[in-house]
C-alpha cells in the first residue's frame, strides 16, 4: 500500500507529506485547494508523464518521494527483472526541473520513467473524475468485461492465430495481381536482371578504372618526367648523373677510410647511397615501358566507365548495390513465376488459420457471455445498495469479422426505472448514476487484482443524501483488505472513512501555500461540520458531524 507521499516545490504546495494507513481513507478540503495536486503527484511518482508547469513558481523543480510497504509479488518480480534488489517495502523519487528535465529512483538508484512505470503498474488504480464519463463510450465496456473475466490467456491464444491469418492475408494480396500486371511487372524485372548481368559488373572497378584512366590521359607527361628524372641519377655524354658523383664521392671516401678508421662508417653509408641510386635509375628505366600511350586502351576505358555511369543513373547504388537489386529483381521474378503454386499453398494455410482463429474466438466469446452473467450479478447487488434499486444492466453483444479483439462487438444497456427498456448509457444515465455504475463495477473488479491501492477523485460527483452514504459504505467495504483513497466533498463519505486528511489552501503575502493537516477525533467532528454548514460551524452542524462519525463507528 501507499504509506506516504512527500512533496516539495509541485503547483501551490511549497512542502506537504501525506502518511495513508490500511483501509479507508478520505481526503477533503475546499474546491482548488489542491487536492487534484496529490493526483498529480501520484500519477508523477508512477513514472507517468508530466508537465514542467507541474513545478511551483520560482522554484527550480519539484520533488516527489512515494514510500510503498508490503508490495506485491508481482511487483517484487518486476524489481528483479529490471535489474533491481527485490524488497517488500518500495522508495520511489521522481524530480522535475523548471526546464522540463525529470529524473526518477528506485529504492535510491536511478531509473527511467519507462522502468518505474512498467514496474509500479500493478500498485496503484487511480479511477479519475472523468472516467465515469468514459462509461459512455461502448469502445470501453470489452475492456471491462475482459478485466472481469480474466481471459488474458484465451485473448492471447487467439491473438496469436490472428495475427498469423493476417500475415497470410498480405502475403497473399502481395502474389494476388492480374495477369496484364504480372507480364508487364515480369518483363521489367526480367529486362533489369539482363542488363545488369550483361554488364559482368565487378566490385570496385569503378575506382580501378577512373585511376587507369587518369594514367593514360597523362602518360606522355608522365614519360616526360621519368626521363628526367632518369637523366638526372644516369648522367649522358656531356654530364655525371647523381648516381656517377655519388660513385666518385664514394671511391674517394672510401680511400680516406684506409687511412682514418673513424671515416669508415660514413664511408659506408655514402656506398649505398650510390648503389640505392643504380638500382633507382635502373628502376625508372624499366617503368618507362609501362607508360606506352594507346589511344585504344583510354577509348575501352572510356566506354566502360560510361555503362557504369548509365546504370547507376537509372538504378542508383555503386556496383555492390546494382548486383544487390538484380538479386532481387531475380528472386521477385522467379515468385511471380511461381505465384500460382504459392497462392494455392497460401490459401490452404488461409482455411486452416482461419479455422483456427474462429474456434479460438468463439472461446474468446463464451468467456465473455460467461463472465458478464457474474458481473451482471455483482453490480446489480452493488447498484441496489447504492439506492438504484430497480436497476437493470444488460449486454449488447453481437458476433461480427475477426478483428484484434476478437468477433465480439459488446455495449452495457441500463434501465434505471421499472417499465423503461434497457437503452445506452449514454442516453440515460445521469451523473450521479454514471457515477454509481462506475463504482460497482470498480467493486466488482477489485476481488479480479491483487492492486493494493484504489484511488477514487470525486466518485461523488452528482449525488448526494442516501445515494452519497451508500458510496461511503460501499467504499468502506471495498476498503477491506487493502487500502482505498477517496478525494470527497460530501460528509456522508467522509464520515465512514479510517482515516481523515484535510487539504487547507491558505495566503501568506503574496503567494498560496497548501497544507496536508491529518485529523483527530475532534478535527474530523470541525471538517465534517463545515462541509455541512459551510462558514457558518454550528453546534446543530457540530451534533450532527459528531452522530455521523458514530453511527460510522457502529
Amino acid at each position: 500500500m501507499l504509506s506516504s507521499l512527500k512533496i516539495e516545490n509541485v503547483a501551490v504546495i511549497e512542502r506537504a507529506e501525506a502518511r495513508f494507513s490500511q483501509g479507508f481513507n478520505v481526503l477533503t478540503g475546499e474546491t482548488g485547494a489542491g487536492k487534484s495536486i496529490l493526483i498529480d503527484s501520484i500519477n508523477a511518482i508512477l513514472g507517468n508523464r508530466v508537465s514542467r508547469d507541474l513545478v511551483r513558481t520560482g522554484a527550480g523543480k519539484a520533488c516527489i518521494w512515494a514510500t510503498f510497504e508490503g508490495i506485491p509479488v508481482k511487483t517484487q518480480k518486476q524489481l528483479e527483472k529490471a535489474g533491481y534488489e527485490p524488497a517488500e517495502d518500495l522508495l520511489l523519487y521522481r524530480e522535475i526541473s523548471a526546464e522540463g528535465k525529470s529524473g526518477c529512483r528506485i529504492n535510491g538508484m536511478p531509473a527511467t520513467a519507462a522502468v518505474v512505470r512498467e514496474i509500479c503498474a500493478g500498485l496503484i488504480n487511480i479511477h479519475g473524475q472523468h472516467d465515469s464519463q468514459s462509461l459512455t463510450n461502448p469502445a470501453h465496456h470489452l475492456a471491462l468485461l475482459d478485466s472481469f473475466a480474466q481471459n488474458q490467456a484465451q485473448a492471447a491464444a487467439y491473438y496469436k492465430l490472428y495475427r498469423e491469418l493476417i500475415a497470410v492475408k498480405r502475403q497473399m494480396d502481395a502474389l494476388s495481381m492480374d495477369e496484364d500486371e504480372k507480364r508487364r511487372r515480369a518483363d521489367l524485372l526480367r529486362f533489369q536482371v539482363d542488363e545488369i548481368d550483361a554488364a559482368q559488373l565487378e566490385i570496385g572497378e569503378e575506382e580501378r578504372l577512373a585511376a587507369r584512366k587518369k594514367v593514360a590521359v597523362h602518360a606522355q607527361t608522365i614519360l616526360e618526367r621519368l626521363a628526367q628524372a632518369y637523366a638526372a641519377l644516369s648522367g649522358g655524354d656531356e654530364a655525371s648523373g647523381a648516381a656517377d658523383l655519388l660513385g666518385s664521392a664514394s671511391s674517394a671516401l672510401e680511400q680516406a677510410a684506409g687511412l682514418d678508421e673513424s671515416l669508415a662508417p660514413t664511408s659506408e653509408k655514402l656506398t649505398e647511397l650510390y648503389y640505392g641510386a643504380r638500382e633507382l635509375a635502373a628502376d625508372l628505366a624499366g617503368r618507362s615501358e609501362n607508360y606506352g600511350f594507346d589511344p585504344g586502351e583510354l577509348e575501352q576505358i572510356e566506354e566502360r566507365l560510361d555503362t557504369l555511369y548509365r546504370l547507376k543513373q537509372k538504378y542508383g547504388g555503386d556496383e555492390e548495390e546494382l548486383l544487390a537489386l538484380a538479386e532481387q529483381a531475380r528472386q521477385e521474378l522467379a515468385g511471380i513465376e511461381t505465384a500460382g503454386e504459392q497462392l494455392e499453398r497460401l490459401n490452404a494455410q488461409k482455411q486452416v488459420l482461419y479455422k483456427q482463429a474462429r474456434e479460438a474466438a468463439e472461446v474468446l466469446t463464451q468467456t465473455r457471455l460467461d463472465a458478464f452473467e457474474g458481473l451482471q450479478e455483482q453490480i446489480t447487488q452493488a447498484l441496489t445498495f447504492l439506492n438504484m434499486p430497480n436497476i437493470r444492466f444488460v449486454l449488447q453483444h453481437s458476433r461480427g469479422p475477426l478483428a484484434s479483439a476478437g468477433q465480439d462487438t459488446v455495449e452495457f444497456y441500463i434501465s434505471a426505472n421499472l417499465g423503461e427498456a434497457p437503452k445506452p448509457l449514454a442516453k440515460i444515465a445521469s451523473g450521479g448514476e454514471l457515477s454509481r455504475i462506475m463504482l460497482a463495477i470498480k467493486s466488482a473488479l477489485a476481488d479480479k487484482d491483487d492492486i493494493p491501492t484504489v484511488i477514487y477523485d470525486e466518485i461523488d460527483t452528482g449525488v448526494s443524501g442516501l445515494a452519497a452514504g451508500r458510496i461511503g459504505e460501499k467504499l468502506r467495504q471495498t476498503a477491506q483488505g487493502r487500502q482505498v483513497l477517496c478525494i470527497t466533498h460530501t460528509a456522508q463519505i467522509a464520515a465512514l472513512a479510517h482515516s481523515h486528511l484535510l487539504i487547507e489552501k491558505n495566503v501568506d503575502g503574496q503567494r498560496t501555500y497548501t497544507e496536508i493537516h491529518p485529523l483527530d477525533e475532534e478535527g474530523r467532528v470541525q471538517a465534517l461540520a463545515r462541509i455541512i454548514s459551510g462558514d457558518r460551524v454550528t453546534e446543530l452542524s457540530l451534533a450532527n458531524a459528531r452522530e455521523m462519525l458514530a453511527q460510522a463507528k457502529a
